[in-house]
Parts: C-alpha cells; sequence; structure tokens
C-alpha cells in the first residue's frame, strides 16, 4: 500500500487513539501530581445557657475558593508516588534495615497497601493466564473433534460465561459458596463440619477468584482457537497420519505451529485483563482477603467526604507501567518472529 494511502486508511483510528487513549492518559499523570487541598478550618464559638463552646469547623466559603483557583489541588510533584499508599520507599527502606529475615522483610511489604494488592494481582494474572490457555485449546481440541451434529448446541453451552457479565457472574459463585448456598453447603456435609466456610480463609477466597477468573475467560480462548483448529490444512494432517503420527503428535507438530500466533494473541488480551481485576473482588466482597490494583484506585474515588483523585491517578499510572512491563516480552518475541518471517 503507497504510504499516502496507508496513512489516509490509518488517520481515524489513529485519531481516536489519540483522543481517547493519549490525551486521557496524559491527564491522568498530570492529576497524579496534585493532591487534595488541606482543611481550611475555624474555629466557631457557640454560646447557649449553660456557657460558650468551641468547636473546629471546615470553612466551606474558603474551601470552595480554594478549589476555584486551584481545581487540580496543591502539587506534590512524585510525592504521591513515594507514599505509604503507593511504592512506600521511606517504608520500604525502614523494613530492609530492621528485618532479620527475608521472611520478615517480606511480611513487612507485603502489609503496605500497594504491594499487598501487586501480589494478589500478579498472582492472578500468572495463574489464571496459562491455565485459560490450557484449557481453551483443550476444549477446543475436544470440540473440534466431535461430530457437526454436536459441535453447536456444545460451542453454545460452552459460550455461556461469556454471556454473564462479570459482576453478576461473581455474584452467582459468591451464593454458591455461601454457608447456605449449593457448593458452601455441600462441603459442610461432606466434611460434617457446620463452621467450615471458604471465605473465611485468605487462601481459600485468591483460590475462589483464580477459578472464577479461567471459568470466565476460557470460553474467549476456546472460541479463538476453535476459530484457528478450522484453518488447519486436512491434507497435512491425513498426510502426517499416513507416515504414522499419532493423535498427539499431529497436535504436537502440526496444530501446535498454525494456533501459536493466535495463543500470543490471547496471552495479550489475557495479561492485559487479569492484571486489571476488579469484578469479582467486589462480587465476592473479597476486599479484606484480596486487593488488586483496579480495587484501589476505585476504594480512592469512592472515598467518602473527600475522593482521593491525585492518590487514585498514581495508582492508574503505575497499574499502565505495570501492563506495559507484562506485555513487553511477548511484544518483542512477536516483533522478532514477524522480522524473521520477512527475512
Amino acid at each position: 500500500m503507497p504510504h499516502k494511502t496507508f496513512m489516509w486508511f490509518i488517520l481515524p483510528s489513529a485519531l481516536a487513539m489519540f483522543l481517547f487513549i493519549f490525551v486521557p492518559i496524559i491527564s491522568v499523570i498530570v492529576q497524579s501530581m496534585y493532591i487534595e487541598h488541606e482543611q481550611v478550618l475555624v474555629e466557631v464559638e457557640n454560646c447557649g445557657p449553660f456557657g460558650c463552646t468551641v468547636e473546629v469547623n471546615v470553612d466551606q466559603e474558603a474551601m470552595a475558593q480554594l478549589r476555584e483557583e486551584q481545581p487540580l489541588g496543591r502539587f506534590n510533584g512524585l510525592g504521591t508516588y513515594t507514599n505509604r499508599a503507593h511504592l512506600a520507599f521511606t517504608e520500604v527502606g525502614e523494613a530492609w534495615v530492621t528485618s532479620e529475615s527475608w521472611g520478615t522483610f517480606l511480611s513487612a511489604v507485603y502489609n503496605l497497601p500497594f504491594y499487598k494488592a501487586l501480589a494478589f494481582t500478579l498472582t492472578f494474572t500468572f495463574v489464571v493466564t496459562p491455565l485459560v490457555l490450557f484449557f481453551g485449546l483443550f476444549i477446543a481440541l475436544g470440540v473440534n473433534s466431535l461430530p457437526r451434529i454436536f459441535r453447536g448446541p456444545t460451542i453454545f453451552v460452552s459460550l455461556l460465561p461469556m454471556i454473564v457479565t462479570p459482576l453478576v457472574g461473581s455474584l452467582i459463585l459468591f451464593w454458591m459458596v455461601d454457608a447456605e448456598g449449593v457448593l458452601g453447603a455441600a462441603l459442610q456435609n461432606l466434611f460434617d463440619d457446620n463452621s467450615l466456610s471458604l471465605k473465611a480463609s485468605p487462601w481459600l477466597t485468591w483460590i475462589m477468584l483464580m477459578v472464577y477468573g479461567v471459568w470466565s475467560s476460557t470460553p474467549f480462548a476456546f472460541i479463538v482457537f476453535y476459530a484457528g483448529l478450522q484453518t488447519v490444512p486436512e491434507d497435512t494432517l491425513e498426510a502426517a497420519s499416513l507416515d504414522g503420527a499419532g493423535r498427539w503428535q499431529k497436535v504436537r507438530y502440526v496444530v501446535f505451529p498454525y494456533v501459536a500466533p493466535l495463543a500470543v494473541f490471547i496471552t495479550l488480551i489475557q495479561l492485559m485483563d487479569n492484571f486489571r481485576v476488579f469484578e469479582p473482588i467486589v462480587g465476592f466482597s473479597a476486599q479484606a482477603s484480596a486487593t488488586s490494583l483496579s480495587w484501589i484506585i476505585f476504594n480512592d474515588l469512592r472515598g467518602g467526604d473527600v475522593q482521593l483523585f491525585g492518590s487514585a491517578a498514581a495508582t492508574s499510572v503505575l497499574t499502565i507501567c505495570g501492563v506495559a512491563i507484562l506485555l513487553t516480552p511477548v511484544l518483542i518475541r512477536t516483533w522478532r518472529d514477524f522480522n524473521r518471517k520477512r527475512v
């Protein structure tokens, strides 16, 4: 395609990306440099029949004028990124100096809100993503081997988790594992322990969230892999069978090379989606045992009288950086494979 034609072809998409991706990101970065105004306090003397008392109240008029003059808040630079609610440089340094072992140091760091959320986010991402790839390909191979008359209904049933919105799906599973739910009551009867609860343990809560993540994302991987399996040449498969290749050998040496680019695509999508895990935590009311970076952003934005826009913006920027770091190895490998094919 000529360069001029290509530029006109890509212009609408580039303009949309600039307006709806680049500009908001710049806006978030700027907002992260500011923090909320300090409250202007005034002493008010209230007198009554039994004497006078002095109360300290917030001067609403002065606060309104201050917000009008400085709508973004007070400039804080990179201070928001280094405070205790985020990277916590001071607290991590103190933990490093005072800790006598790696276990003590890691425990102290884990108790910091940002690193606690980061630990769950990374665990969720690196556990759910490979399982989604595995089960998606496994189900696609199984459905592809079914007689054609059964494929349609099987595909429809397999895609049901995608029809249910994430929040509703997490609520359904939350009710199922409740003590009065199907799974919760069954486990209590199985182990003859009425006090057994899947919600009581943080680790069990993590496992439930990851099981839900695999259940909700596997249909996407399945349908992509299944579509890719339809492009595998039948002649190549028949030639492999004539050469004595078994089922596993055909899958390994014929099918895998064809679906490898799809696996890279699914990995990219899943890394981005799983690193932004949010709905299951809200649906499971699991914030006491598991928080993510996205949940921290949500919690800052709903914060009562004072909404911590600067804190939420800083966490958003750190989340974007985390997604970029996760995607970099996959993108570099994709770029190398592309250049190798061109040569």
